[in-house]
């Protein structure tokens, strides 16, 4: 390939760059208040700030017996107090120890915990400690997790059940979250027909409107089906007037400079379009444009590409939209468990699975062939110019990181 064939692909990091820029001209501000119980998958609007300490008093880590280290020298204690979660203990009595348990609120004046298996009850009720002592010792402080007035979470954080859970450790029994983009998703082509319908000649299944439906789901979108364009321009012009107070249209296939591209032309008649030709493999062809405002994504039509282009690229964007930061996906080194021959111009997304620590790809890279994702378990990513022998380390993108 000559030289400025090469310059004219668009790197990958330069295409994510310019459409969370975009997203961040267009933010999603509209925000609501949720239960709890109702907010997994949102994203916050407002940071979550601690109103109280947590824990909001010194506890116990174990069960065992509280005392005073400076008035112990080595004696049995009496115990003075048995002390449960959920109650409010009494100020230890000089000379004695309390018999406490995990959790309970360690009374005034004792400064440590021992556990009950490093304590010896005596026929008489006293307790011996039979292990050396130290300030502190199994008392978790107050403030230990939060203190009041702390930042908890950060606005722009999608919550999952582990931070909903600590907003619950809050006493939060609300939240203001993001409002769900609404995307309406479109397939192109008379080629197309939907699952359950008998297929005609040159005819196939649209496996991307299930995928990109239940993924826009799964991200925390509100999904507007849109079905299938036909190939003909007077249609695709009303179809795509006719979706109410959408985010973003996102398309699959067929949006290019050909004659019979019929929601290109549709989209330069009544609005923009840009055509970008993207360093990586599969998914070259990626289009951002607008219809009479709204935002468009255009992604390639071969299911694999639909794939990769969705979660390298239009995932991100519409994160972003919604106010999260941090939208790159948790990416990690193993050692490849095959051989890379032929360094290519454009960076190239393999689906894979790790076997003994190793990443071994799905026999059929195919862009056609989505049975490859359903296989596999991550994205390999070999970089552009490279060659690779076994052992060599490669990027190691877990599918469970975009899917969600």
């Amino acid at each position: 390939m000559s030289e400025g064939k090469r310059s004219a692909l668009l790197p990958v990091e330069q295409a994510l760059e310019r459409l969370l820029t975009l997203a961040e001209t267009t933010p999603i501000k509209d925000t609501k208040r949720v239960a709890l119980a109702d907010a997994h998958g949102r994203v916050l609007a407002e940071p979550l700030i601690a109103t109280l300490d947590l824990p909001p008093w010194p506890n116990s880590a174990m069960d065992g017996y509280a005392l005073r280290l400076s008035e112990w020298q080595g004696e049995p204690l009496a115990v003075s107090q048995r002390i449960f979660a959920g109650t409010a203990p009494q100020p230890l009595q000089a000379g004695t120890c309390a018999r406490i348990f995990t959790g309970a609120p360690v009374p005034a004046g004792a400064d440590v915990v021992e556990m009950q298996e490093n304590a010896e009850v005596l026929e008489d009720g006293r307790v011996r400690f039979t292990e050396p002592l130290k300030i502190g010792q199994n008392i978790r402080p107050q403030g230990q997790e939060t203190r009041v007035g702390e930042t908890v979470l950060v606005a722009g954080t999608r919550l999952n059940a582990i931070k909903l859970g600590l907003c619950a450790t809050l006493g939060v029994a609300e939240l203001s979250v993001v409002r769900r983009p609404r995307v309406a998703v479109l397939s192109t082509g008379d080629e197309l027909i939907e699952p359950g319908q008998p297929l005609g000649p040159g005819q196939i299944y649209n496996s991307n409107r299930t995928l990109l439906c239940q993924w826009l789901r799964q991200v925390g979108c509100e999904v507007v089906d849109g079905g299938i364009l036909p190939d003909n321009l007077e249609q695709t012009r009303e179809r795509l007037g006719g979706f109410d107070r959408v985010d973003l249209i996102l398309s699959t296939g067929g949006v290019s400079v050909g004659e019979a591209d019929f929601l290109g032309h549709a989209l330069r008649e009544e609005g923009e379009l840009t055509l970008w030709k993207l360093a990586i493999k599969p998914g070259k062809p990626l289009t951002f444009g607008h219809f009479r405002g709204v935002p468009v994504i255009g992604l390639p039509g071969n299911p694999a590409s639909t794939l990769v282009t969705f979660a390298l690229l239009a995932r991100p964007y519409l994160l972003r939209r919604m106010g999260v930061v941090d939208v790159t996906p948790l990416c990690f080194p193993v050692p490849a468990a095959f051989v890379w021959r032929t360094a290519g111009e454009r960076r190239e997304y393999l689906r894979a699975r790790i076997e003994d620590g190793r990443a071994v790809l799905y026999s059929n890279q195919s862009s056609g062939v989505l049975r490859s994702a359903a296989w596999a378990e991550g994205l390999v990513e070999v970089p552009e110019g490279r060659t690779l022998v076994e052992g060599d380390s490669v990027n190691f993108i877990p599918l469970s990181e975009v899917l969600n």
